[in-house]
């Protein structure tokens, strides 16, 4: 009985002391994606949210600014190559920090270079070096994503895609924000070359991290096969992943591709903008990624999203009705702001919690990145839709338009949901379809 007991004490210690070192491993994990996604989020929103204000104020034109937009393609067919990051490494390295650590001294590289440039004296190469930190930034989101896939367990993958939410708005007001203010102050070389160092400096986490990925069945499988494109499609279900994250964002668009045209043609001041846009990423959409994650827990990830798409439908039903009424009332155009800021953040936190729960441990950087492109090219193409249909419908068209197609991609988007099984929250069932040739069920 003695030796039961102390048998029974042991098992006890041994599981707590597994416990406390798997927390502190996740807390790790945790550490080092903040590090990562704010590392990528910096040099995004340098081009994209403080790169065109200063252009302008250079005297670049409208045309050249409008250009950048091209800059985004890399993201949205960055799942072309997706399968060489998944496929190819250095063993010496590891697998995601072969790729994570030279895309992300290329990208500080670049910036750093960019800060020698008179831009508008040398334009001609401006637009192919951030064409190439495009793809370096975007290539590195791959291997990211695939480290988040591998080394966070399904409880832990709501705080790690909340992370990524407050990382998105970190590199707001670093990237954007910080670096309009720092080139007020000490011009273009300084608040370039900021960025650059801080983009350089969140990276270190990793640096100092010994990757050591969650393993699915056949990971001692020499014959499994190598990830591509093909074996996410020939998946059991695949069709229905895609059509959730086909259509689950795809009203977004609509109402977030012209809501800063919307404030300025309603009175709001550029600084206005700013301030409300950039406190909004700071502190509401921080405070919306941390509130998904105990809604999550504690309700499930479907009753969760179930949530979001009413939420989302209701503040879209608040910008057709002032804008119907032509009410410019600035409290609640700032509310309505806000809100489609914080439930954007809970909704990003829901989404990627999804991708990462059916991406396969076998191929997780190329099954991630096939499904956030599919959500990403659809929130282009509602944010393309948006500018025609507001110019020659009105603001009141275009938004009550926003709130039908949002009903209706709730409805739909649920309903693949609930066929790819979407929120069991576990790979088991994806790993062993991944390593079939079975046809897709539809």
């Amino acid at each position: 009985m003695a030796n039961d007991s102390s048998a029974l004490i042991a098992g006890q210690a041994r599981a707590t002391s597994q416990n406390e070192q798997g927390d502190r491993t996740a807390r790790s994990v945790i550490v080092v994606l903040a590090g990562l996604y704010v590392a990528q989020a910096i040099p995004i929103y340098l081009v994209a949210a403080a790169m065109p204000a200063i252009f302008r104020a250079q005297g670049i034109s409208l045309v050249s600014i409008g250009s950048m937009a091209l800059l985004m393609l890399p993201w949205v067919i960055k799942f072309l190559w997706a399968p060489i990051v998944d496929r190819y490494s250095i063993p010496a390295l590891g697998r995601r920090r072969s790729w994570i650590i030279p895309m992300q001294l290329i990208s500080v590289g670049i910036i750093t270079y960019l800060s020698t440039l008179n831009v508008a004296e040398q334009l001609h190469i401006l637009f192919p070096l951030l064409m190439v930190l495009a793809l370096s930034s975007s290539t590195q989101d791959i291997a990211t994503d695939g480290f988040a896939v591998e080394h966070l367990a399904p409880k832990d993958q709501p705080l790690g895609n909340a992370v990524q939410g407050g990382s998105v708005a970190a590199g707001v007001l670093i990237g954007g924000s910080l670096s309009l203010f720092l080139h007020d102050l000490w011009g273009w070389s300084f608040a370039v070359k900021t960025a650059a160092g801080l983009s350089f400096l969140t990276l270190l986490p990793l640096l100092f991290f010994k990757e050591n990925p969650r393993k699915d069945k056949g990971a001692n499988d020499e014959s499994k096969p190598r990830p591509s494109i093909v074996g996410f499609v020939k998946r059991h279900n695949a069709l229905m992943l895609l059509f959730f994250a086909l259509l689950f964002r795809l009203p977004e668009g609509l109402v977030k591709g012209v809501e800063q045209a919307f404030l300025v043609d309603f009175g709001f001041s550029l600084s206005q903008i700013g301030m409300v846009s950039g406190g909004a990423a700071a502190c509401v959409g921080l405070g919306g990624s941390a509130i998904a994650v105990v809604l999550i827990k504690r309700a499930g990830l479907m009753q969760f999203l179930w949530l979001i798409g009413t939420l989302r439908t209701l503040c879209f039903l608040g910008y057709a009705s002032v804008a119907l009424l032509d009410y410019r009332g600035v409290a609640v155009l700032v509310g309505l702001s806000a809100a489609n800021t914080f439930i954007r953040y809970m909704e990003i936190v829901g989404l990627y919690s999804a991708f990462m729960r059916v991406s396969s441990l076998k191929q997780a950087g190329t099954d991630f990145t096939i499904l956030s492109c599919a959500n990403l090219f659809v929130y282009m193409l509602g944010s393309v839709a948006a500018g025609v249909i507001a110019q020659y419908s009105g603001y009141g068209i275009l938004f009550s338009l926003a709130t039908i197609c949002s009903v209706a991609g709730i409805l739909a988007s649920m309903h693949f949901f609930k066929k790819a099984s979407i929120g069991k929250g576990q790979q088991t069932a994806v790993d062993a379809d991944l390593s079939t040739t079975s046809p897709i069920k539809t």
